[in-house]
C-alpha cells in the first residue's frame, strides 16, 4: 500500500471510530425493558417487547410522548420511564433494538426453521419497521451531523434486512385459507 492510502484509511478510521464508540457505550434498552425481554421466552412475545421499546423511542424522538401521557402513565410501572438521549442516540437505539430482534429470530430459526412463530414474529417486526421508518422519514432529511446520518443509516440497514426477509415469507392469506378449508 502506498503511504497516501494508509493515511486515508487512518483518517477514515479516526472519523468513524468516535461515532461507532458512541453507539457502543450506550445501552439500547432500559433496565426494565431488559427484564421484559428476559421474561418473554416465547419468540413472538419477545418481538412484541422489542417493538414496544422501539415505539417508545419514536415517541421521544417525535415529541409525541405528551400526547400519550395517559398510556405512558399506565405503562410506567411495567416499562419504566421513557428512555432519554439525543435524537441520534435514540435512533441508534432503535436500530440496535431491531438488530437484537433479528438476532432472536435467527436464533430460533437456526434451532427450528419450521417454528410457526418465526413468520408471525417477522411480519410483526416488518409492520413495526414500516411504521417507524415512515414516522422518522422527516427527521432523516434533517440529519446534518455525521452521528445523525450514521444512526439513520444503521437503522435503514436493519429495516431493509427485516423487510427483505419478510418479503420472502409466503402470503399470510394462503395460510388462513388453508386453516378454513380444514
Amino acid at each position: 500500500m502506498t503511504s497516501r492510502t494508509l493515511i486515508c484509511l487512518s483518517l477514515l478510521l479516526f472519523l468513524i471510530l468516535p461515532i461507532h464508540a458512541s453507539f457502543q457505550k450506550r445501552d439500547h434498552l432500559t433496565p426494565q425493558e431488559v427484564d421484559l425481554v428476559k421474561e418473554a421466552q416465547i419468540l413472538d412475545k419477545r418481538i412484541d417487547v422489542f417493538i414496544k421499546a422501539a415505539e417508545r423511542r419514536v415517541m421521544v424522538v417525535n415529541g409525541t410522548a405528551a400526547s400519550n401521557a395517559k398510556q405512558l402513565k399506565k405503562d410506567a410501572e411495567r416499562w419504566g420511564e421513557l428512555p432519554t438521549g439525543s435524537r441520534f442516540e435514540l435512533v441508534g437505539d432503535i436500530a440496535r433494538i431491531y438488530d437484537e430482534a433479528i438476532t432472536n429470530i435467527d436464533d430460533v430459526s437456526s434451532r427450528d426453521e419450521r417454528n410457526p412463530l418465526i413468520p408471525k414474529s417477522l411480519r410483526k417486526l416488518a409492520q413495526s419497521v414500516t411504521s417507524v421508518m415512515e414516522q422518522l422519514k422527516p427527521l432523516r432529511n434533517e440529519a446534518k451531523s455525521e452521528a445523525d446520518i450514521a444512526s439513520f443509516e444503521l437503522l435503514n440497514e436493519d429495516a431493509q434486512s427485516i423487510l427483505a426477509a419478510a418479503s420472502k415469507l409466503p402470503p399470510e392469506v394462503e395460510k388462513k385459507a388453508k386453516k378454513n378449508n380444514k
